[in-house]
């Protein structure tokens, strides 16, 4: 493993009976970023992060964590985790459950400053199992933080959170970060990873297709996108050559297109009245949606 790596999978396969879950995958993670890990469901993220995590081993290749084998203890002490799922003590209060998981770690937190950093005081004396699913992930989310961690590991950490206490986990993130934190992060939220990564790695069928910073991966396409406020039926443009998706909403006709400058100009022609005309490149979601596509 490179220096330069806080965690490191280096050509590692993983197959659960005939699924191929890991495909001779390579993923580096790296100090002081946010890496988002994309993919489409069974992409392999679940996987990759938990062969990081020691929770499974690979069938080719090798995970390192700090330099280390994932399990040795010494590693682990050195991260926080959330996972879709978790079991905790259902009858143990807010406070108590943050309380004993950070008396295993040597340098943890003061729970008095998680609790607040993450909006959860208010839940700090109710058990844990009368929560709703929105709250007991916003604890869970303290739980990662609370051994005050040089690397956290968040698998879809904002599923069930209201749009308040996603910010919350947001503002959170970017202090971790900035504090020198890293983040291993996966999302179904291509916004989430647009708004907070600094790089990101977009996986399909096991296997790395794409890396890079979010700016990057939008440039890995050719699709741009076309505003303007027009006559023109989106059925009518929708047929045109070169166009992907059309969308008209409040202000006006939205277009995905593969050739912008061609587009632009047939539209130029059709309406003489046409305004408000913006053209700027796509976003993850596009860049995301044709890098997985070409792999099926």
């Amino acid at each position: 493993m490179r220096n330069s790596y806080l965690a490191e999978l280096d050509g590692v396969s993983k197959r659960f009976g005939a699924v191929q879950a890991l495909d001779e995958l390579t993923l580096d993670v790296r100090p002081g970023e946010l890496l988002a890990v994309l993919g489409p469901n069974g992409a392999g993220k679940t996987t990759a992060i938990s062969l990081l995590l020691g929770l499974e081993r690979p069938d080719k290749g090798s995970a390192r964590l700090f330099g280390l084998a994932p399990e040795c203890i010494q590693a682990r002490r050195r991260i926080g985790v959330m996972l879709q799922e978790a079991a905790l003590a259902p009858d143990l209060r807010v406070r108590e459950q943050i309380e004993m998981v950070a008396a295993y770690y040597p340098d943890p937190l003061p729970v008095a400053d998680v609790l607040e950093l993450t909006g959860t005081e208010p839940l700090s004396r109710r058990p844990y199992g009368k929560l709703s699913g929105g709250q007991k992930r916003q604890v869970q989310f303290a739980i990662a933080l609370v051994g005050c961690p040089d690397l956290l590991f968040l698998d879809e950490p904002t599923v069930g959170l209201d749009v308040q206490s996603r910010e919350v986990v947001w503002e959170t993130l970017r202090k971790l970060i900035s504090d020198g934190c890293s983040v291993v992060l996966t999302t179904h939220y291509l916004e989430e990873a647009e708004a907070l990564a600094d790089r990101v790695a977009v996986l399909a069928k096991g296997r790395l297709i794409a890396t890079g910073a979010v700016d990057e991966i939008r440039g890995l396409v050719v699709r741009k996108r076309i505003m303007c406020r027009t006559t023109l039926k989106a059925e009518e443009v929708a047929a045109w050559p070169d166009v992907q998706t059309v969308v008209r909403d409040q202000h006006g006709l939205k277009i995905t297109a593969s050739n912008t400058e061609n587009v632009v100009r047939r539209l130029l022609a059709a309406d003489d009245d046409l305004h408000g005309l913006e053209v700027e490149s796509a976003g993850l979601a596009e860049a995301f949606a044709e890098l997985t596509q070409e792999v099926n």
